[in-house]
């Protein structure tokens, strides 16, 4: 899709998010639905425009309380003087999932094809929360997500999704894992462990390791993670 034919960024403000919404250039076509930061999901549709990525739309919510709206429950803070988390994970999944997404698709140009959701660290996290909760997005991309979170671990393999999905995409910092913090440095092992469960479960499962550590390149990280979701399908 040349630069011509982009349409422009749309945007929208609900319960105090940003949604930033960058449509496909025709009907029928993926929807990706990302937590970020301000600005970076026009960073990333570019990258993925400038790559060649099949037509799709982007839809970025901003705005976030990270440590409370991608937190799936309560867990003490993980660095020395650090936030502790207060899971709104559920509520923030419902405000997604029952008011942006419809909000969001009226901004496109027809029926999407599918849903994606995908996201860097504690977004990571939530986007595999986020397919145990609910049965809209058939796929999911965790960048550097937090897969350390005390409980997580268990918690997906003591549960069924409420819809199997099609891929799932993991990638780490090949340094991630080094650290001193006891927590924070399972998270290798802790992603690689589900992502052999979801291949045992039969879904495509894909785990990709980057140089560097957590802050190394976030956003072509992200835009790689989407990339792969739009591929062509087996």
């Amino acid at each position: 899709m040349g630069a011509d034919e982009r349409e422009e960024e749309s945007r929208l403000v609900t319960a105090g998010k940003t949604v930033s919404v960058f449509p496909a250039a025709a009907p029928d076509r993926p929807a990706v639905y990302l937590n970020t930061f301000e600005g970076e999901g026009g960073r990333i549709r570019e990258a993925l425009r400038l790559g060649g990525c099949p037509d799709f739309s982007l839809i970025a919510v901003s705005g976030l309380d990270w440590n409370h709206d991608m937190a799936p429950w309560d867990a003490p803070a993980v660095f020395r003087g650090g936030a502790p988390f207060t899971g709104g994970a559920e509520e923030y999944l419902q405000l997604l999932t029952d008011e942006i997404v419809p909000q969001a698709e009226r901004c496109l140009p027809g029926p999407v094809s599918r849903r994606g959701i995908a996201g860097y660290s504690l977004a990571g996290l939530f986007a595999l929360y986020a397919l145990y909760q609910s049965d809209l997005f058939s796929e999911a991309a965790s960048m550097s997500g937090s897969l350390w979170f005390p409980g997580f671990r268990e918690y997906v393999l003591s549960r069924e999704m409420k819809r199997r999905p099609e891929r799932l995409y993991f990638s780490l910092g090949d340094r991630e894992h080094r650290t001193g913090n006891p927590v924070m440095k399972t998270v290798r092992e802790r992603t690689e462990e589900l992502c052999s469960f979801f291949r045992e479960q039969g879904v495509e499962t894909v785990f990709r390791l980057h140089p560097g550590n957590h802050f190394r390149d976030a956003a072509p990280r992200t835009a790689a993670g989407i990339a792969w979701l739009l591929g062509e399908r087996s």
